[in-house]
């Protein structure tokens, strides 16, 4: 069968909130095909269906509700996992 999976990530080096980078990836079987960045500010198609998906979805509600997940799901867990790894070291 074929596989179809999604990979929502925040990368960081340091707790200052600008350094954080969101991104929420599409996979179909192990390849990346469509991405989200925080940095880029929009999606990127990374195969010709990837691509075509990011067309229609960086002129729709897509991009604008994807553009407020770093705030919302990224500075809240940022928070928890330094705590955590402070506690642990």
């Amino acid at each position: 069968g074929f596989r179809h999976y999604v990979v929502t990530d925040c990368e960081f080096n340091s707790s200052k909130l600008n350094d954080i980078e969101y991104i929420y990836s599409h996979y179909y079987n192990k390849l990346e095909y469509i991405r989200f960045s925080s940095s880029v500010g929009k999606y990127v198609g990374y195969t010709e269906h990837g691509i075509k998906n990011a067309e229609r979805w960086n002129n729709g509600p897509e991009v604008i509700a994807r553009r407020a997940e770093k705030e919302r799901y990224c500075f809240y867990n940022v928070g928890v996992d330094v705590e955590a790894a402070l506690t642990k070291s």
